[in-house]
């Protein structure tokens, strides 16, 4: 089988094409035939370096963490029912691979709505969107900020606040994500990286802020975004991509009454994982979100795959499709 391997921090050209022995399951896991596999702005950061306070990673790897296909074998004490099953499932050794070994109790049917490709879109950016959302608690009528909201993530936590009956401020760079995220139902856009970017976001609340912020992008965007928050808001700082998660004074929070969740929050038990999956991709079946994919790549080129990601080419996901 084929799979990619990180041997050094580095740049994209360090997502190397190798070839291993095909997997066998051991006792509780099974081997996926993988369809897609997902890939998320965070991998582009590990394989650079960054981020050794957060994540436990040592070169050599094998990035990614989730991936959807077809279960082809099963191991001692599993249901021999997964054989043939549609499945989308973390991949704790690595999901850049064409075939993976995981653990039964952490498989998830796919519906027989939705593709695989959508589902792997969702395994993530789904979990995590429908986590952040559901403890926002956004109310109708209420304005809400999603900064990044042309990324994987962002695009559905658009659709989640305007099916909520919010009013929504989508926040991204240039006008191809703009458009998106009209399209996805943002009743205001701006451009983060256009100077006075956070007016627009006082003249569409009346110059008293969104009450919710949803920060997918940190560093000083993330900061801009808090900053531009109303008094009283639920804040969520789960993004990274602009350079480290948002800086939030404690004490400036406190005496603004804000409400702030930061990445330490998004993550979750397998449980609450797996409900939160589960109800990702119920809603995506039902035709009530949609996974915007903006490109898949050929599992051999990774490193193209992360190049485009770090250039900010890509609307919505990117994935991985083994040949």
């Amino acid at each position: 089988m084929q799979a990619i391997e990180v041997r050094r921090f580095g740049g994209p050209e360090e997502l190397v094409p190798v070839d291993r022995p095909d997997p066998e399951p051991g006792p509780g896991q099974v081997v996926v035939a993988v369809s897609a596999a997902d890939t998320l702005f965070v991998e582009t950061q590990i394989r650079s370096g960054w981020g050794g306070e957060f994540f436990d990673v040592r070169p050599p790897y094998v990035p990614g963490d989730g991936a959807a296909g077809e279960v082809t074998a099963v191991g001692e004490g599993v249901d021999g029912a997964w054989l043939g099953r549609r499945v989308v499932t973390r991949t704790p050794g690595g999901g850049y691979a064409s075939r993976v070994v995981v653990p039964a109790d952490g498989l998830l049917p796919v519906p027989d709505d939705l593709d695989l490709t959508a589902a792997a879109a969702l395994l993530h950016d789904g979990v995590t969107g429908m986590g952040v959302f559901e403890a926002a608690r956004v109310r109708q009528g209420e304005w809400v900020l999603v900064v990044a909201a042309a990324g994987g993530m962002g695009s559905l936590l658009v659709q989640l606040s305007t099916a909520a009956g919010a009013h929504v401020i989508a926040a991204a760079r240039g006008k191809r994500k703009l458009d998106l995220a009209r399209e996805l139902g943002a009743d205001v856009v701006t451009d983060y990286s256009e100077p006075g970017w956070t007016d627009r976001v006082r003249e569409a609340t009346g110059g008293a802020g969104p009450a919710v912020v949803f920060d997918g992008a940190g560093g000083e965007i993330g900061r801009a975004a808090i900053a531009v928050a109303a008094d009283g808001a639920r804040i969520s700082a789960h993004g990274a991509p602009s350079g480290g998660f948002a800086p939030i004074d404690p004490e400036e929070a406190a005496r603004r009454g804000l409400t702030v969740r930061g990445i330490q929050d998004v993550q979750f038990g397998p449980e609450e994982f797996h409900r939160l999956a589960e109800r990702a991709l119920d809603e995506a079946a039902a035709g009530r979100i949609r996974p915007v994919i903006g490109r898949t790549f050929p599992l051999a080129r990774a490193a193209d795959a992360h190049r485009a990601i770090e250039a900010r080419e890509i609307l919505g996901k990117a994935l991985l499709l083994p040949s």
